[in-house]
């Protein structure tokens, strides 16, 4: 593997922009596409659309963060789940003393779970789409937002992997769609990976920078690329990994331990793909592969854990079996 190149075209990817940051706040002084920033647009009113845990926890960060949300899905048993999920993250939020009983009620009172998608974003200044990664679904709920949503809302998708100028290209608004891609669990994790296409523009950009950095997390920003900066990244190593099973070189927990102790790593990579779905995983790798060749390609075993719907955690058994934990 010809590291060095690799890693000079990882840093062309990311020389596109150079930031400087003040006390006031964050400038990037060139463009993607080669223009300059004119301003920001104050934000009120925020809309989540999908209640997943992603859907869940980004709502949970942005009403912390003093902004109503409506978080939207189709379905009311998911919207239920959500529901007590938040209020179960704000009461031992409480019980570590880490919130009061006051704020964590405020937090709840901000935010309205509804199915009906006019009532999430008919008013909303900024969108956020965080359904399933079925490109076809994304397109399908941008195109029904774009006949409710204001003129001047921004919509922001969650993809981790899907080229955002494809998304846009289901609305009438294209200089106002770009990629926010967050990470798992939204309430700890730091980074937004923000993605534009060459059509999102100077005010959208730096109005999700600014949001963004309202929410307390930092900021990448990168060209409209399949996988981006960190799905690509992550990728290659999870798919390398899941060679190394599949060759017989090591068990399951000897590469987790391997990653984890000598990288630094916080969990290793079958315990990452368990913890965010072996199915997202595995539709993650199939698309990088499709763009980018065999590199990305599923394993065998993988393939067999979606076979069986052994999906990771969320079902109790992906790579490690969760069942008597």
């Amino acid at each position: 593997m010809d590291v060095s190149r690799n890693l000079k075209n990882a840093l062309a990817c990311l020389s596109y922009a150079k930031t400087y940051r003040s006390k006031e706040r964050t400038i990037v002084s060139k463009f993607v596409y080669g223009e300059m920033f004119v301003g920001e647009i104050e934000l009120s009113k925020i809309a989540v659309i999908g209640a997943g845990l992603m859907g869940t926890g980004i709502a949970q960060v942005v009403a912390g963060a003093g902004y109503p949300v409506h978080v939207q899905d189709i379905s009311i048993d998911v919207l239920d789940r959500s529901k007590n999920k938040i209020d179960h993250q704000l009461k031992k939020l409480v019980n570590k003393q880490k919130l009061s009983e006051k704020d964590a009620k405020e937090v709840m009172d901000r935010i309205a779970f509804t199915v009906a998608l006019r009532a999430a974003v008919e008013d909303a200044d900024f969108i956020i789409e965080a359904v399933p990664e079925v490109l076809e679904l994304k397109k399908k709920v941008f195109s029904e937002m774009e006949g409710i949503a204001t003129s001047s809302a921004i919509f922001a998708s969650n993809t981790s992997e899907h080229s955002i100028a494809s998304i846009a290209d289901a609305t009438s608004r294209k200089e106002r769609v770009i990629g926010t891609h967050w990470f798992f669990p939204p309430q700890i994790m730091k980074l937004i990976e923000v993605v534009v296409s060459p059509t999102t523009s100077q005010d959208t950009l730096e109005t999700t920078i600014a949001f963004c950095k309202k929410l307390g997390k930092e900021t990448v920003i990168c060209k409209d690329a399949q996988g981006f900066i960190t799905s690509r990244a992550i990728s290659a190593m999870i798919a390398e990994c899941l060679r190394i099973y599949q060759e017989g070189i090591a068990s399951v927990e000897d590469i987790d331990k391997a990653m984890r102790l000598g990288f630094n790593h916080p969990i290793g990579p079958f315990q990452l793909t368990d913890m965010s779905g072996v199915d997202v995983v595995y539709h993650s790798l199939e698309s990088l592969t499709k763009v980018y060749g065999d590199r990305f390609k599923p394993s065998e075993a993988m393939s067999e854990l979606i076979k069986s719907k052994n999906f990771g955690q969320k079902t109790g058994k992906g790579f490690y079996d969760y069942r008597s934990r």
